[in-house]
């Protein structure tokens, strides 16, 4: 029986997979361009199933030389001759089915050899005699790159591609008709690593390198094509297209993120199915220690710029614009933290969001008086189970006045969002989840959306700008609970304004309900 795999490379007859035949059919296309080209996307973004699968859809028209950089160690790196030596190792245990007799021979002739005798010239007078030689035209695959950052005979190894690259263009000598590097650092912040002095410098050798804009992210449609596979073989019932409508939802097509949502859900076994079962199955991913949300972490605490963009966008909703030269946002992207979308930044996905709303909220617990009367208070809200979103509201606006109405410290929408969140999250931690819906985050209003044991609260965060602002957000408000098919909303209001009415109030408009509260 298959299973969902988030460990390694998916293989088609052991695993869960989307198809990837639009992918693989796009990157031919380069291939059969002669492109060289880099495959550079964030970890565990399939790069390596996606390699895999290319060499069998290249096989009937194509030899593919297909290593991994993770099988060549440091110290395989320290000379070019080191290099030579681990190159043909790799390449005779990798590719020894395709490499010709005569090919073989001489690199059985560099084997034989003292690494520290070798020049990298040799490899490539091999390589290009074998290109000559091959009834099928020849393409050279490396995954993980990434285990050459740091290193200068890596940037000499690329030096000579381009090289050849350009030696077969423009002279007709014989080299790889294509080139493909997987990994998740580009070759210019590799360069920039190498030779730290010289960081603004972005002469790259692999400046020949085609622009690779195929879409590794599984849409809806990939991910709901995998679910129906998976019901024909274990029959849940489950409505496919809701769930990979939810999926998508929270990983915004995170190919690790959506395999990991249906491998818990298939080894859980307790949980049916469902759009609720996604949430919770969410909530539990949110908790675990895993080598993307330690990545993540890792840059935002080393890169105080980050942090402050990282702010801006979550807490006080700017629109922070993209500027691929500014290093921060650059680095962020590359490493599938944050996307482009029509020039402004965004968090890639909820998952990633709400990691980050966590982190930086609890860097403030301790201090944040909001969290402590968020934590007494918790008890009171829990009722058979179920949460009551009414009274958090209306327990909040109490908290509030008593905590921050003297207050002299500054306030601004963003601290207003911070404190209701630091409010909520000791009621909801550890059975419920959140996330802020991103169409509507902006200075003056904000989404939140409160998952808890299969209901949702949409929590609207506003600061008061006047009558008709006001008007105009309930009526976004009332079309965002139509989408979500729910029949009550919330908002709390912020308000500097002599003439506000504090407090608790409801209305009902087509049958839906709204409880404002306004501190």
């Amino acid at each position: 029986m298959k299973q969902f795999q988030t460990a390694g490379a998916c293989v088609p007859d052991r695993n869960y997979m989307v198809d990837l035949s639009s992918r693989l059919n796009q990157i031919k296309a380069m291939v059969d361009q002669g492109f060289y080209f880099t495959i550079n996307r964030a970890r565990q973004y399939g790069k390596t199933t996606t390699l895999s699968a290319l060499r069998t859809f290249l096989a009937a028209d194509y030899d593919a030389v297909s290593l991994d950089f993770q099988r060549i160690t440091a110290a395989d790196f320290k000379t070019e001759g080191d290099f030579t030596y681990a190159f043909c190792e790799e390449m005779k245990k990798r590719a020894k089915d395709i490499i010709p007799k005569d090919i073989m021979s001489k690199i059985n002739d560099v084997l034989g050899k003292e690494p520290a005798s070798l020049k990298m010239r040799v490899l490539f007078d091999i390589l290009e005699d074998w290109c000559a030689g091959s009834e099928k035209k020849l393409i050279l695959m490396i995954d993980e790159v990434d285990s050459a950052t740091n290193n200068q005979v890596f940037l000499d190894f690329l030096a000579l591609l381009r090289d050849a690259y350009l030696s077969r263009n423009l002279n007709g000598t014989p080299a790889f008709h294509s080139v493909i590097l997987a990994g998740v650092t580009d070759i210019k912040n590799m360069k920039r690593k190498i030779r730290p002095e010289e960081e603004h410098k972005f002469n790259s050798p692999w400046n020949i390198a085609a622009d690779f804009k195929v879409d590794m992210s599984f849409s809806q449609r990939d991910i709901a094509g995998m679910l129906e596979e998976y019901e024909k073989d274990h029959c849940t019932g489950m409505d496919t297209d809701a769930v990979a409508r939810a999926i998508t939802d929270y990983t915004s097509g995170y190919p690790f993120f959506v395999s990991r949502i249906c491998q818990l859900l298939d080894e859980d076994g307790s949980l049916p199915w469902t759009v609720h079962s996604v949430a919770e199955i969410v909530r539990r991913i949110l908790m675990e220690k895993n080598t993307l949300f330690d990545s993540l972490m890792g840059k935002v605490q080393e890169n105080e710029r980050l942090r402050e963009i990282l702010r801006r966008i979550l807490f006080a909703g700017e629109a922070v614009s993209y500027n691929p030269d500014d290093l921060s946002i650059s680095d962020a992207e590359m490493f599938g933290f944050i996307r482009n979308s029509g020039g402004t930044v965004r968090i890639a996905n909820r998952i990633f969001e709400t990691r980050l709303y966590n982190f930086f909220l609890s860097q403030e617990e301790l201090r944040s008086p909001a969290y402590q009367a968020g934590a007494d208070d918790k008890s009171q809200f829990i009722q058979n189970g179920r949460l009551d979103m009414d009274h958090v509201l209306e327990r909040f606006a109490v908290v509030y006045n008593d905590l921050y109405e003297t207050t002299d410290e500054p306030f601004d929408e963003a601290e207003g969002r911070k404190r209701f969140l630091l409010y909520v999250r000791p009621i909801i931690n550890g059975t419920g989840n959140y996330y802020i819906e991103a169409e509507t985050r902006n200075r003056k209003r904000m989404d939140l959306v409160i998952d808890y044991k299969r209901e949702q609260f949409v929590v609207e965060l506003k600061i008061w700008h006047g009558q008709k602002y006001h008007a105009d957000g309930e009526t976004q408000l009332w079309g965002y609970l139509d989408r979500m098919h729910l029949n009550k909303g919330y908002l709390l209001t912020y308000s500097f304004s002599k003439e506000k009415e504090p407090g608790l109030r409801r209305k009902t408009v087509d049958g839906k309900e709204l409880v404002e509260v306004t501190v």
